[in-house]
């Protein structure tokens, strides 16, 4: 069941970061209609581990990026 989950929050937070040039955690989470952060950390997690997304740190916030 969370393996679903996780897989359609990661499709989510890949379509929102294929429309711009990187967002920050707070814009994926608008973008994507993500509301717990803990389901963010789930799709993140999920995209780095398929090598899909970088990510960095900004002004306190993470920044991502599609490879």
């Amino acid at each position: 069941m969370l393996k679903v989950k996780a897989g359609e929050i990661a499709g989510e937070i890949w379509n929102a970061l294929n429309e711009s040039k990187g967002l920050t955690g707070k814009e994926i989470k608008k973008a994507a209609k993500i509301k717990a952060d803990k389901d963010l950390y789930l799709g993140l997690g999920w995209l780095l581990r398929e090598d899909k997304i970088s990510t960095s740190e900004v002004e306190g916030d993470i920044f991502v990026t599609l490879n």
